[in-house]
């Protein structure tokens, strides 16, 4: 949701916020315009997984009904719920820039988080969730938020289409395309993405993979490295290898859980 057009505060994306209504309202719409776009190019099969906070925030009756939705919280897998090799590409709608980056509202995951890396590879959402798209052969085709998460997409995927739909002008404030233009970019790209399948190809994930969180504090990596498994590294930081990507990131799930 920190990626949605004009969502610039942290109120704008909290529950129960007074300008929360307005802007889960403008995700539904553009997750609406990225399913326009997959249809356009014929795609038979939609699945929306809501993946901001507790996954309880597109309008299901506002969405298209072509699309089926995963909604609420504690999904196994996270943001990339219901995704497996069945499908032909993804989508990362709304997203937002990593941790210590330039962007808005950036972050990793959850607050309590410094940094998040893979086999030594210092990795956003974008990268956190292309890799499990990758381990079952998905490309990510389609990315949208500020200028800053595109440039970590463009950057780590190659060839991808980005509709950046603000630019940063600090952490909680930006220049911004109107709404209805974000959401026309963000159809047409999807469109023009699915047309062209074949110049995207999935990453290839690391097998063995070492996933290693640097929380904010020490506390809170004394909750996490309760987890059987894994190493705590220094004060703040925890490791934890699993065979594939997989293993791994589930792993790191079950630390920032704890």
């Amino acid at each position: 949701m920190e990626g949605i057009s004009g969502v610039v505060a942290w109120d704008q994306t909290e529950r129960g916020k007074s300008d929360y209504q307005v802007f889960r309202r403008y995700m539904t719409q553009e997750a609406n315009a990225a399913i326009e776009g997959a249809l356009a190019a014929g795609a038979s099969k939609i699945v929306v997984t809501d993946s901001h906070d507790g996954g309880r925030n597109i309008l299901p009756e506002e969405l298209n009904p072509e699309a089926r939705l995963i909604t609420g919280g504690g999904k196994p897998m996270g943001m990339v719920e219901g995704l497996d090799s069945a499908f032909d590409a993804a989508f990362f709608i709304g997203y937002h820039s990593r941790c210590l980056s330039l962007g808005v509202l950036n972050h990793t995951y959850s607050l309590a988080v410094q940094n998040y890396s893979v086999n030594g590879k210092v990795m956003g959402e974008t990268g956190m969730n292309a890799l499990i798209a990758a381990y079952y052969g998905v490309p990510v085709v389609l990315v949208s938020g500020d200028c800053q998460v595109c440039q970590e997409a463009n950057d780590l995927l190659g060839t991808v289409e980005t509709v950046a739909v603000k630019e940063p002008r600090s952490q909680t404030s930006a220049m911004g395309l109107h709404p209805f233009k974000a959401r026309a970019k963000i159809k047409e790209a999807a469109e023009r993405a699915l047309s062209n399948l074949g110049s995207y190809k999935a990453l290839k994930p690391p097998a063995p993979a070492t996933v290693r969180l640097q929380f904010r504090n020490s506390a809170k990596a004394d909750a996490a490295s309760i987890m059987p498994g894994s190493v705590r590294m220094d004060p703040v930081t925890v490791e934890y290898t699993g065979p594939d990507y997989l293993m791994a990131y589930r792993g790191a799930l079950t630390l920032l859980h704890l």
